[in-house]
């Protein structure tokens, strides 16, 4: 049986304490990215190390540099491709932006495939070896069908917001990945609650895994708050409408 450890959040003030390389810090600091969150600092360095890492964290704890740090310090010192596997396009999207904001200076090349856009394109991104391929589990499985996407040479997985994943219905999708992926591999499982599913697939597909957990699982970020509005049989676009009108800013209507 695979056990997790926990790994313990170093005191470091500053990403430089973690264990990264100068070229990885330089392009921190010239983003001004300094200082790391409670979840990069108990991930980045065991999984510099190699080992597989269980996460359990919110979105907007900082998570996305937690495992990309070390993915890319780690592919290009050891070659290989990673891969990303994520709920949504959003998201995807969200991931490669994140990655080509750290690796773009460095030569890092990356594909993102996904519903709803060119497969073809996607398709010769995939011939051209990108670094790090991020993916959603249906257009992945598409192309795997197709065999039109050779995951031989991953040497890194991450699983981003699997409890996400498993709600969708990806659950036999991520295990037939997994399945298809090379035994010898780093993996890197994500998620903000641990139900009884995803901590079967941790003891089958995770070796040995370092836990790395900044808040206990289902606990919201502290950058957020809850409301609740009441509404009536057909009075919720008048209720969302006054939201709207009051409430500054970007807003994101989940439906």
């Amino acid at each position: 049986m695979n056990t997790p450890h926990t790994a313990v959040p170093t005191a470091s003030g500053s990403f430089a304490d973690l264990g990264l390389s100068p070229k990885i810090l330089e392009r921190l600091a010239a983003r001004n990215l300094v200082t790391p969150s409670p979840i990069q600092r108990a991930a980045i360095p065991p999984a510099l190390e190699g080992n597989d890492i269980l996460g359990i964290a919110q979105t907007g704890t900082g998570k996305t540099l937690a495992f990309a740090l070390p993915m890319l310090q780690r592919l290009a010192r050891g070659g290989g491709q990673g891969l990303v596997i994520v709920p949504t396009r959003e998201l995807a999207i969200q991931v490669e932006e994140t990655l080509l904001n750290v690796g773009r200076n460095a030569g890092l090349t990356t594909v993102t495939l996904m519903g709803g856009a060119s497969q073809s394109m996607q398709v010769k991104k995939l011939k051209q070896t990108p670094h790090v391929i991020v993916a959603t589990p249906g257009r992945l499985i598409d192309l795997m069908k197709q065999r039109l996407v050779d995951l031989r040479n991953i040497k890194i997985v991450v699983l981003d917001e699997a409890d996400r994943m498993f709600d969708i219905g990806f659950a036999p999708a991520i295990i037939q990945i997994l399945k298809a992926l090379p035994t010898q591999r780093q993996t890197m499982l994500f998620s903000a609650t641990m139900p009884a599913a995803i901590v079967k697939m941790t003891a089958q597909y995770l070796k040995a895994p370092v836990r790395v957990e900044v808040a206990p699982a289902g606990t919201t970020a502290s950058t957020v708050a809850h409301h609740q509005v009441n509404a009536g049989t057909g009075q919720k676009m008048n209720a969302l409408g006054q939201v709207l009108k009051s409430e500054p800013g970007t807003i994101i209507v989940f439906t």
